[in-house]
């Protein structure tokens, strides 16, 4: 073959050929195309390609994670890796050039990524290499909050040994192995990491104390991804005027009718688990229809209540990337058991960090079931730009007066209630309660009332 000649335009991030006159080839710049949501920069979590490797179509080449959710980046074309233009741990710009792929063919204009469809991790299968080394499909189980700190410490995590159910690597297992291994009561080397400009400082100090237990050590981790997006909505949310409110529910009713559902749900779909949460993002919805103007945004000057048509409920959500907030799509017109089916499907890919950006906007109205820690009363906070939201307490067995001055033993959870007061008023709020209440209380009426 003839040697080929690269013709390099003045600005070398935009489309560039070569070809020689056997065999037409193109040097097609690979960009990162926008993910959504209006987002402008992504940290690369992994790179799973190197200059010189041969990829396919749909071969992954990144993993990437917003301040919303967390995608691997995966091949439009087939070629050679001529250039790559991303390394692990540091940020990419949204339409910025991942690669330069070489490819046969006449290709006109650059190819932009493609976000992969996230799926459940796979396995990884027994066999007589080390645990620490066995990565699936070419990939170590982790989350994006371990490799994380792997990133900001320079760790190869198939060095690290696994701990996590189905091998995944835990946060655990990166500070043990940055710690030098199993902690045992014998004094550890001082050993303290090379600072570089774009790497956190971080000693790495073990002493033994005198009870024989290795000393923690202090780390710095950056702020990004969804905690950077926490950073920004809780900033914003503090500057709104807000006002709570609380209540308690008694939960005998819905608690027996719960127990008269399950069995039908299990019938129907056996993976399916039935809590209240359905019931009460049903409850929220019904109540709703009759206050519309909490189903709303307000605009960045509150000049304007948009009331929105669908009920995208949110629930607030402790996942292995932080807190985040994905939402169950038309509530107003789902059934108890669509809303259940919903809701284990948004948990599932919250366990694994696989959100896609549809599942995390759009939400009008939240309700947090803090409760599932373990609070009993709390303020929640309100989610910009919507104007309100409800959080639930855990459930508490306790003595009340029924009917007939009797004591009884009631199932209580307290729910609070937070409202921007610039649009909402106080009597508003809690007429909104009182029938979410006579919901949850009067289960029947729920359902008389669903369509």
């Amino acid at each position: 073959m003839r040697s080929l000649r690269v013709l390099h335009g003045s600005q070398p991030k935009l489309a560039r050929f070569f070809r020689s006159s056997r065999i037409g080839l193109s040097l097609v710049p690979f960009k990162l195309a926008d993910i959504g949501e209006g987002i402008l920069k992504v940290d690369v979590l992994q790179v799973f390609v190197k200059e010189g490797d041969v990829v396919q179509e749909f071969d992954k080449l990144c993993e990437v994670q917003s301040d919303k959710a967390t995608v691997e980046i995966t091949s439009k074309v087939s070629g050679k890796i001529q250039k790559l233009y991303v390394q692990k741990g540091a940020s990419a710009n949204v339409g910025s050039v991942i690669a330069d792929i070489v490819v046969e063919g006449d290709v006109h204009g650059a190819v932009h990524s493609t976000p992969a469809t996230q799926s459940a991790p796979s396995t990884p299968a027994a066999s007589g290499q080390p645990a620490s080394s066995r990565p699936v499909n070419g990939k170590v189980l982790a989350t994006p909050a371990t490799r994380r700190i792997a990133i900001e410490n320079n760790v190869d995590l198939s060095q690290v040994t696994p701990t996590g159910k189905g091998g995944r690597t835990m946060k655990e297992d990166v500070i043990r192995y940055l710690e030098g291994g199993p902690v045992t009561a014998a004094p550890a080397p001082v050993v303290a990491s090379t600072p570089t400009p774009s790497t956190p400082v971080v000693a790495k100090v073990a002493a033994t104390t005198a009870y024989g237990v290795v000393a923690k050590v202090d780390r710095t981790v950056a702020i990004t991804g969804i905690r950077k997006a926490m950073v920004k909505a809780m900033t914003e949310a503090n500057k709104i005027p807000s006002f709570g409110a609380s209540d308690e529910i008694e939960l005998s009713n819905l608690m027996r009718l719960r127990g008269e559902m399950k069995p039908l749900f299990e019938a129907r779909d056996k993976n399916l688990k039935l809590s209240f949460m359905p019931f009460f993002l049903k409850a929220a919805s019904l109540a709703l229809l009759q206050f519309p103007e909490l189903n709303a945004y307000t605009n960045d000057d509150c000049t304007e209540l948009l009331v929105k048509g669908s009920h995208n409920i949110g629930f607030a959500m402790d996942t292995p990337m932080g807190l985040v907030v994905p939402n169950v799509k038309n509530v107003e017109s789902k059934s108890i058991f669509d809303i259940a089916k919903d809701l284990q499907e948004l948990m599932a890919k919250g366990a694994r960090s696989g959100f896609s950006p549809s599942d995390l906007q759009g939400g009008t109205f939240t309700i947090s079931n803090i409760g599932s820690i373990g609070a009993t009363y709390t303020k929640p906070v309100i989610f910009a730009p919507q104007v309100a939201i409800g959080a639930i307490g855990r459930m508490q067995k306790v003595p009340r007066f029924d009917a007939k001055d009797n004591v009884i033993k009631a199932h209580i959870i307290n729910v609070s209630w937070c409202a921007d007061h610039r649009v909402v008023d106080g009597a508003t709020m809690v007429r909104f309660n009182n029938l979410f209440k006579t919901y949850v209380e009067q289960p029947a009426m729920m359902l008389m009332d669903s369509k």
